[in-house]
């Protein structure tokens, strides 16, 4: 008698989740309905920028009409602006990076009007920039972003013409994990790791790494395995969209092979 398929595909697998907050609590219950044993060990954190004058002057021109578009890049972004309360007047348009970063911008009651429709990076951002904007050049753009990250978005835009001020939200720093997050992950008894930012990348190799050949390490995008690559972890599934739902989409396909073999 043929044995029908298992209804929650992921019975059986311990995945880590190196993220907390909403988006880690919302990926470890997706987790769940599939079955999954979710382990959530946040592996960065954010701390406020350097610079805190200069985000605060930012936001203060921002909220008087100052900027004609401001970029967000990620969703910790938003935290930051939700943290300091920041007005968008209707004058200023919102480009969000991707979809996650643009659901995370309409939860804190922002308004998106673009989000790149292939590439959700900066470069796609800058890519589709021209359409989006209908070629208006010159626009006053503020550009806010993380202590790490490329300037990829603010200097393309600058290179077109464009007047863009620059500014650093927050900064990322490592968190280290529990002793028995390392110790299940050397012994191989965690089935998949997540990676969902370059900086999430390098904390796992530095913590966790030489990550076990039978743990499978899942990348969130193409420029997210780049980074894990550069940082000397092995990458073995990049999924198909930079979102939760495309991460744990991967992990089925996965778990489905392996059913299959």
């Amino acid at each position: 008698m043929k044995r029908s398929a298992p209804q929650k595909p992921l019975v059986g697998w311990k995945v880590l989740v190196p993220r907390g907050g909403p988006w880690g609590d919302r990926v470890a219950a997706s987790l769940r309905a599939q079955g999954a044993s979710p382990i959530v060990a946040p592996m960065i954190n954010f701390a406020p920028t350097d610079d805190e004058a200069a985000l605060d002057a930012a936001l203060a021109k921002l909220a008087v009409g100052g900027f004609d578009w401001v970029t967000v890049t990620s969703a910790t972004t938003v935290d930051v602006l939700s943290s300091h309360q920041a007005v968008v007047p209707s004058s200023t348009h919102i480009a969000a990076v991707g979809e996650t970063t643009a659901a995370a911008l309409v939860a804190a009651g922002y308004r998106v009007e673009f989000v790149p429709s292939e590439d959700n990076s900066a470069r796609g951002l800058l890519e589709e920039w021209t359409t989006a904007t209908h070629g208006v050049i010159p626009l006053r753009v503020l550009a806010l972003r993380s202590e790490i990250a490329k300037p990829l978005l603010s200097v393309g835009l600058a290179r077109i013409g464009h007047c863009v001020e620059a500014v650093v939200a927050y900064r990322t720093i490592g968190v280290p994990v529990a002793e028995k997050v390392i110790d299940d992950v050397a012994a191989g008894r965690v089935d998949a790791v997540l990676v969902t930012s370059g900086s999430v990348a390098e904390q796992v190799q530095r913590q966790l790494g030489p990550i076990p050949e039978n743990t499978l390490v899942v990348c969130i995008g193409p420029q997210t395995a780049k980074d894990a690559h550069a940082h000397g972890l092995r990458v073995d599934m990049v999924a198909d969209e930079r979102s939760a739902e495309s991460l744990i989409d991967a992990l089925v396909q996965a778990a489905a092979a392996k059913e299959a073999h």
